[in-house]
């Protein structure tokens, strides 16, 4: 696969520089295995990936939790519910009151072995952050597989059945496709709500609307249709200062499934580790006991995907 990672770090059009704020997110990727191969994932997840978090990764994750003010444990992938380790750290983060988001791919719901896991979620009252590129089924199978339309259907009924899209939070996600930036969050959001309800009787109650990053699975399609150079330009030409203070990087940290530290998810694929104490690469032992404010976050030419626009995060639009 060809890689955008050059190009992203060493550029003609360098990103503003940024610093941390206060911590409130810690964002945990449990492994790169999944159940798909999406074409927009920019981790390059897949059913052939094997890496991990072990089982004393997962504690050192809860010991840091124990030591500092988090609000909320956003758990992630691949699909994180592959890990063997996945109900233990949900369950303990939960016990601290704290909120735990699943990004779920929806389908991995209805994979063997993998029967009780709604109900596991809605007895923790965990929040389901889900992809759904579309209400369309044409348009979720090309960029996510043949037949996954239909599993991820068959998965948000569950979810209503369980409570979810009501009294318990049920987000969904939405991808553009091609070189698109996403359009408005508020209004997409209402014609998600109208669709779904009139094909499928499915309710849910956010979208989040986030653009598609130029690194790992989908900066290689990019380089290989010759189309790299022409998405950068739409991300810079579309960049809005008003977007920098409200990044996610401002107030996350990024664990890869080995402990280390990052300032985003997209900085762990590039392979940017945060830089902490002199370290030109910091686990997450080195933070136990240290406050992060004001560190300056590293950034790239892939930054603009985060402030082109309206503004993208994992918690979508920064702006409505």
């Amino acid at each position: 696969m060809l890689d955008t990672r050059p190009l992203l770090i060493k550029t003609d059009f360098p990103f503003p520089t940024i610093n941390r704020k206060p911590l409130e997110t810690l964002q945990v990727n449990l492994g790169y295995k999944c159940n798909l191969s999406c074409t927009h994932c920019h981790v390059d997840a897949g059913p052939t990936r094997s890496e991990q978090m072990d089982a004393e990764t997962v504690e050192l994750v809860l010991e840091y939790i124990d030591s500092h003010p988090i609000k909320t444990l956003d758990i992630t992938g691949g699909a994180p519910e592959l890990n063997p380790h996945f109900k233990h750290l949900v369950s303990q983060a939960r016990a601290t009151g704290m909120e735990v988001i699943d990004r779920c791919n929806l389908t991995i719901l209805g994979e063997p072995g993998m029967e009780d896991m709604a109900e596991f979620l809605s007895a923790e009252g965990v929040t389901i952050t889900a992809s759904l590129p579309c209400y369309l089924e044409q348009n979720v199978e090309r960029q996510r597989g043949k037949g996954v339309y239909w599993e991820s259907i068959a998965a948000l009924k569950n979810l209503n059945q369980l409570g979810y899209g009501r009294d318990k939070q049920l987000n969904l996600v939405f991808n553009p496709d091609g070189l698109n930036l996403p359009p408005s969050q508020v209004e997409l959001e209402q014609d998600y709500k109208q669709e779904l309800q009139a094909r499928h009787g499915i309710v849910f109650n956010q979208l989040f609307t986030i653009t598609n990053m130029p690194v790992s699975r989908f900066g290689g399609m990019l380089l290989a249709k010759g189309l790299y150079k022409q998405y950068m330009a739409i991300l810079r030409d579309s960049y809005r200062a008003e977007n920098l203070d409200t990044v996610m990087c401002r107030n996350l940290l990024s664990i890869d499934y080995q402990g280390y530290v990052y300032d985003c998810d997209f900085n762990q694929m590039l392979k940017l580790p945060l830089a902490s104490n002199g370290k030109p690469k910091t686990h997450l032992t080195d933070l136990l006991s240290q406050d992060l404010l004001d560190n300056p976050i590293i950034t790239g030419e892939h930054c603009f995907g985060c402030t082109a626009g309206q503004g993208s995060s994992c918690g979508g639009a920064l702006e409505n």
